[in-house]
C-alpha cells in the first residue's frame, strides 16, 4: 500500500461542485488540502441557478471569470399559479431591478461550472488532487485516515465530507439522518425556444409540484418539472416530439414552439437532514449534509456557503496556530450552518405541502400569502433578499494567502 508522505490540515472527499469549491477555498485560506475524487467526464445536462451570493463566491475563488460567459442571468422571476383549483393565487413578479441588482443569479449548466472549478483547483500548489475514491474513513483522537480504492492511505487532521447523500464520511463519524420520501419526482432536460425569454425564470404551480423554465444563454431553458413519480415516468417514456408538445402545452406556450434537447434525469424527492452537521474530525457539506427538493434553487447555493463558512472557520484556526479539526472548531461550523440549513429547509418543506395540500383553508393561506408578497412592496424586497441568502449571515469572503496561480501536484501519490 503506498503511503502520502505529507500530513495534511484539510481532506475533502467528493469532487461534485460543491466539494471542489471547498478544496479550493481551504487552500485559498492557507490550508495543505487534498482533494480524494475520482475524475470522471461529466456528461450530465442539468444546470445549476446561482444565487448572487455563490457568485461572489465564485469569484473570490477565482472560478467565476472562467465560465460567465456561458451562463444567463436571472433578471425575473415569476409564479405563476397553474393547479387550476378554485382557489388561486394571483401571479407574482420578482424583479432583481427592485432591490438594486442587475441580477437575481446566473443559470449554468454543471458541466461548464466543474470544468472550471477543476481548471481553478489544478493552480493552486497547496491543494493535492489524488485521483482515487475513499473506501474507507477512520477517525481518531489526533486525525483521520482515508484508504482508498487504489490501495492508498492518508490522514489529515480535519476531513470535509463532500461524497453526497449516500455519505461514507457522515457514516464514518457516526452521524446519523432523519429521512422523508416525498410523493414527487423531478424531470430534468432543456430545451430551445421559438420565442426569447428575455432572462425571466417562469414557475408554474401545479397541483403536483413546480414546473421550472430557466433561461439558459441563447434561446433556451432548462426545465425542473416536479410530478407525481407517475406521472413523471410517463413523462420519461415519451418521445421527444411527444414531450416537446407536453413542455409547450405546461409552458401555454408563451415561448412558442419549444424543442427538448437530448438527455433527460428523473430522480426521487426527498428531505434528509443529518442530526449533527460535525462529528469525530468530519464535517459535511452539499448533499451529505442537507437534501430538499429543487424549489427556489437552494440547493447548490446551500452547498457553497456551506464551502465558504468551513474555509473561514479553517483559516480563523490555522492562522491562529490551532487545529481546524478540534472540537471547538466543528462546534463553530455547526453552529454556522445550522440555522441557514434548518430555515431554508422548513420554509421549502412549506412551500411543497401548500402548493400539493387539496385543504380549503391551506389553499387560501397560500393565496393570501402570495397575494401580500405580490401587493405589499417592502414585502416583496424582504423576500427577495432572504431568498438570495440569510439577512442575518454575515457577507464574509474566504481568505487569500498569496499563494501564486501555478500547477500543483494533481498527479500525488497519497
Amino acid at each position: 500500500m503506498s503511503e502520502i508522505s505529507d500530513h495534511f490540515d484539510v481532506a475533502v472527499v467528493g469532487g461534485g461542485p460543491a466539494g471542489l469549491a471547498a478544496a479550493i477555498a481551504l487552500a485559498q485560506a492557507g490550508a495543505k488540502a487534498v482533494l480524494v475524487a475520482r475524475r470522471a467526464p461529466y456528461a450530465d445536462n442539468r444546470t445549476t441557478a446561482l444565487l448572487g451570493g455563490s457568485v461572489d463566491f465564485l469569484q473570490a475563488l477565482e472560478v467565476w471569470r472562467r465560465c460567465e460567459d456561458k451562463a444567463a442571468p436571472l433578471q425575473a422571476m415569476r409564479l405563476v399559479d397553474d393547479t387550476g383549483r378554485l382557489i388561486r393565487a394571483p401571479e407574482v413578479k420578482f424583479s432583481a431591478e427592485e432591490i438594486g441588482l442587475d441580477a437575481f443569479g446566473y443559470n449554468i449548466e454543471n458541466r461548464t461550472l466543474l470544468a472550471a472549478l477543476e481548471d481553478r483547483a489544478a493552480e493552486l500548489a497547496n491543494l493535492t488532487r489524488l485521483d482515487d475514491e475513499a473506501e474507507t474513513v477512520t477517525p481518531d483522537d489526533a486525525d483521520v485516515t482515508i484508504h482508498t480504492a487504489g490501495g492508498k492511505s492518508g490522514s489529515a487532521r480535519l476531513v470535509v465530507g463532500a461524497d453526497g447523500r449516500h455519505s461514507l464520511c457522515r457514516e464514518a463519524a457516526g452521524i446519523e439522518v432523519r429521512r422523508r420520501q416525498l410523493s414527487q419526482a423531478a424531470l430534468t432536460f432543456n430545451i430551445s425556444l421559438s420565442r426569447p425569454h428575455r432572462n425571466v425564470s417562469t414557475e408554474f404551480h401545479t397541483p403536483h409540484g413546480p414546473c421550472v423554465f430557466v433561461p439558459l444563454p441563447g434561446a433556451r431553458c432548462s426545465i425542473v418539472w416536479v410530478a407525481s413519480p407517475r406521472e413523471a415516468e410517463r413523462l420519461l417514456a415519451l418521445s421527444d416530439d411527444e414531450l416537446s408538445d407536453a413542455t409547450e402545452q405546461q409552458s401555454h406556450s408563451i415561448f412558442g414552439r419549444v424543442r427538448v434537447e437530448p438527455g433527460r434525469h428523473l430522480f426521487p424527492l426527498a428531505i434528509e437532514q443529518p442530526r449533527q452537521f460535525a462529528r469525530k474530525r468530519v464535517v459535511l457539506i452539499g448533499e451529505a449534509a442537507h437534501v430538499i427538493p429543487p424549489i427556489g434553487a437552494q440547493g447548490l447555493n446551500l452547498g457553497l456557503r456551506d464551502a465558504a463558512d468551513i474555509a473561514d472557520i479553517v483559516g480563523d484556526a490555522i492562522a491562529a496556530g490551532e487545529d481546524p479539526g478540534d472540537p471547538s472548531a466543528l462546534r463553530r461550523y455547526a453552529w454556522a450552518r445550522r440555522p441557514d440549513v434548518l430555515s431554508r429547509t422548513f420554509v421549502i418543506d412549506i412551500a411543497n405541502r401548500s402548493l400539493l395540500s387539496d385543504f380549503l383553508p391551506m389553499q387560501s393561506l397560500r393565496a393570501a400569502g402570495l397575494h401580500l408578497i405580490g401587493s405589499i412592496g417592502p414585502l416583496r424586497r424582504l423576500a427577495m433578499r432572504e431568498g438570495l441568502s440569510p439577512s442575518w449571515r454575515p457577507a464574509r469572503q474566504p481568505r487569500q494567502k498569496g499563494y501564486p496561480p501555478e500547477t500543483g501536484p494533481n498527479a500525488a501519490k497519497l
